[in-house]
């Protein structure tokens, strides 16, 4: 049995959803090809000889990405297979069964692959193919589109959406781009340190109506056992990392799980250092755990705090707010840590004066470098299941489901914010490939942003921002995206 499992982009990461599934794959007996795109070509050879081409899709630019290959696997090999796998398959099932996709696996989708491999060893030719009206298919998640559970498809014993408790195999990495060809760790004075990833869960506890892990995971989240963890991590470090990222969605959902391993792998290897993502929320709640963090090695901590709006965060059911951000800004000051925030600045409830405020206080709080100028530029997505579906408001502002897209689109009633948003955007852009810092794209940002609500009569146009060093952060090269 041969599989080619395919990634076309995981935030720069040397991706854990190809690795963990060969693992499995292997074990299984198949022959297993992963292919990295977001860091090499396509190969024609292995694809043409594959019995199964499975596309790993963890969000929205991925899937997009993926989407558009579908076509030239068919055409080199007619007769494959074609899985997606991963959080953003089973929110765009009816859409990518329409585009010939024969099975979707969603949540812990180790053991769906490796039962498929099982499927199509067991099958005659072509029998999987065989339509049955929704024979071994969930019905499709309320708010999905197209949600069409009588119609005529494909049959799919494995579970779109599955919540198994696995017993997790340690990822076998062979066959991938080396780390050092990943994104970087820059240190304060430009060092530059080689980055590992792994993950220690999946799924959130959490319903924040904007996430894409709800309507797959739906409050749950499953641990990967803590000797696997450290064993890839070990893994990791033989083959040079220096530095781990944890992909958590949040990394103190099971916050003994976390710190049992951190505290673990700084006696392994108490020189190597790591980052993690964690919720305004569970870092409050757990903020005697900060200073666990710095000592066993952290850098930094990515947390969402989405908006500084308290407006925004009620209707996201964020779960935390303005004043809880600038509550654990004050605990990483004091416990000598970063925090990185992220944002997704451009809403349908953003105003002018809201976003220039949110600059302000980044500059107020000397949080600019602490912020990759991207998280200054996002535009609210609303995918396929979205919880915020669930308010009148945003069911009565969105266009119809745009499949191409991947989301419900929308308009800003106050065009000038969405002009905003495009300025803004292409001023990210530019930056990035004439690599300036953020501290020189802040500042044009908040020269546009003054300048809009300045002509729209909202604020006077204020004295420009005190920027700081940047000796003090590290951050990695590549920052993050959706």
């Amino acid at each position: 049995m041969n599989v080619v499992l395919i990634s076309t982009y995981e935030l720069g990461r040397q991706p854990f959803g190809l690795a963990s599934p060969a693992a499995w794959l292997r074990e299984r007996g198949a022959n297993v090809t992963c292919l990295d795109l977001s860091r090499e070509a396509f190969r024609e050879e292995p694809v043409r000889a594959a019995d199964l081409v499975a596309f790993y899709v963890p969000m929205h630019t991925a899937t997009r990405l993926a989407v558009q290959l579908i076509e030239p696997v068919r055409r080199l090999n007619p007769g494959v297979h074609v899985c997606f796998y991963g959080l953003y398959a089973p929110m765009n099932e009816s859409y990518l069964r329409g585009l010939g996709v024969e099975t979707i696996l969603g949540g812990e989708f180790e053991e769906g692959l490796s039962n498929l491999i099982g499927r199509l060893r067991a099958a005659p030719a072509n029998a999987e193919t065989k339509s049955f009206p929704g024979a071994g298919l969930r019905a499709p998640s309320a708010g999905l589109p197209g949600g069409d559970s009588g119609s005529e498809r494909r049959w799919q014993p494995e579970p779109v959406i599955s919540l198994a408790r696995l017993k997790f195999a340690v990822p076998d990495r062979s066959g991938l781009v080396p780390l050092q060809q990943y994104a970087h760790l820059i240190l304060p004075g430009g060092e530059h340190r080689t980055v590992g990833y792994t993950e220690a869960s999946r799924g959130c506890k959490h319903l924040c109506r904007h996430c894409p892990i709800v309507p797959v995971y739906n409050g749950a989240f499953r641990v990967v056992q803590r000797e696997v963890v450290l064993e890839d991590i070990r893994r990791q470090v033989a083959a040079g990392a220096e530095h781990i990222t944890f992909g958590d969605p949040d990394f103190f959902n099971g916050v003994g799980h976390a710190v049992a391993i951190v505290e673990a792998l700084h006696r392994e290897h108490p020189r190597l250092t790591y980052d993690v993502t964690i919720k305004i929320e569970h870092l409050l709640q757990h903020a005697r755990h900060i200073s666990t963090l710095r000592e066993t090695g952290c850098l930094f901590v990515t947390s969402a705090v989405e908006s500084l709006d308290d407006a925004i965060l009620e209707r996201l059911d964020k779960g935390h707010t303005r004043a809880d951000f600038l509550a654990v800004v004050e605990l990483f000051r004091q416990a000598g840590l970063v925090l990185q925030p992220t944002f997704v600045p451009f809403t349908p409830w953003t105003t002018l004066e809201s976003y220039c405020d949110l600059l302000d206080v980044l500059s107020e709080e000397r949080l600019i470098e602490n912020v990759a100028p991207i998280q200054l530029a996002i535009r609210l997505l609303i995918p396929a299941g979205s919880r915020l579906l669930e308010l009148a408001e945003v069911r009565e502002m969105v266009g119809p489901f745009d499949p191409a897209a991947l989301v419900y689109p929308w308009r800003h009633p106050d065009p000038r914010v969405d002009a905003l948003c495009e300025e803004v955007q292409e001023l990210v852009r530019v930056g990035d490939k004439l690599g300036r810092s953020r501290a020189q794209s802040f500042t044009r940002i908040w020269r546009a942003a003054s300048t809009a609500a300045s002509a729209a009569g909202v604020s006077k146009q204020r004295p420009e921002p005190v920027l700081v060093s940047r000796a003090a952060i590290p951050y990695l090269n590549e920052p993050w995206y959706c």
